[in-house]
């Protein structure tokens, strides 16, 4: 799971009165930065957030992983003056570079609903500047998309580099909420991510059940932690027992909903089963009648305690 300080730049300029997002900008926005703000902090307790304002250049919020004290702060934003992109973009880094968590990966979330007045050659100055110092930055670019697509495109082109691509921007059309779009969107589900985009599940609505997503990814985390002491243990992989290397070697978006789940439990009933004392020689053929059990719809609905199949 990936550490990240986090800085949401909100654009709050009074372009964000328009009601072309439903019901207006401003509140549009709100709502995604509330669902980016939640999604950070579940992909890790320790992850950090802080909230900056594009339009009156307010820091919010510093970094915090109390989420609750950044959607206190995020609710009381009102629209005023003009954008200032360049210049929130500066003070975010400057929040970042005196974060207190040192070994947090850096990234600034900016959204952008306004038209940008900034000279070409300043933002990719800029640009570069943060390449340097390793800050990845996500825009999300709304509402005046005509006037502003091709200069900040430029401006991701230019922090990634050739190779590079931990930086995004998502351009939201006039239709879909800001929400809906951010939730299939590389910010939230990036490589280096590591929440709920990314987690594998994608059966599971992690804003609906948070609680069995972040079973799941845990249960996943132990199982390669248990490999890899069982590996050191053993002298190599080759001697790690027939459990090992669940979790990295299944492709879990191949798998249907009942066998992702079965895999989640194989994987916790290996921890449970590591700590047991041995039982008295088992008769041939029981570990694999577990397994099938383990996918049997029923036996896994009487497990979580939950309706099964042929009682419905």
């Amino acid at each position: 799971m990936v550490l990240e300080s986090t800085v949401i730049c909100v654009d709050n300029s009074e372009y964000m009165r328009n009601g072309d997002f439903v019901p207006t900008r401003l509140l549009a926005q709100q709502d995604a930065v509330n669902m980016v703000c939640n999604s950070k902090t579940r992909a890790n307790p320790e992850n950090t957030v802080a909230l900056l304002t594009l339009g009156s250049l307010k820091v919010l919020s510093t970094l915090t992983n109390e989420v609750g004290k950044v959607l206190s702060s995020l609710h009381s934003i009102e629209p005023e003056g003009e954008v200032n992109f360049l210049t929130g973009i500066k003070i975010a880094q400057l929040a970042l570079k005196h974060r207190q968590s040192k070994n947090h990966k850096t990234r600034i979330i900016i959204f952008v609903g306004s038209p940008i007045d900034s000279d070409e050659k300043d933002i990719q100055r800029l640009a570069k500047k943060l390449k340097k110092e390793k800050v990845n930055v996500d825009i999300v670019n709304f509402g005046e998309t005509e006037d502003n697509t091709e200069k900040l495109t430029n401006f991701v082109s230019t922090l990634n580099g050739k190779e590079g691509t931990g930086s995004h921007i998502v351009t939201v059309s006039i239709g879909p909420t800001l929400s809906d779009a951010l939730k299939k969107s590389p910010i939230l589900s990036g490589e280096d991510m590591g929440g709920m985009g990314g987690s594998g599940f994608d059966f599971i609505d992690a804003n609906q059940d948070p609680d069995l997503a972040l079973a799941l990814r845990v249960s996943l985390e132990e199982q390669r932690q248990r490999q890899e002491e069982e590996n050191k243990g053993s002298g190599g992989p080759g001697d790690a027992p027939v459990s090992a290397g669940l979790g990295d070697n299944v492709d879990l978006s191949q798998l249907s909903e009942e066998e992702q789940i079965a895999l989640a439990m194989q994987m916790s009933l290996a921890g449970v089963e590591d700590d047991m004392p041995k039982a008295e020689e088992t008769t041939p053929g029981s570990s694999a009648e577990a397994d099938d059990d383990l996918g049997d719809p029923d036996v896994l609905a009487d497990v979580m305690q939950i309706p099964s199949s042929s009682n419905r």
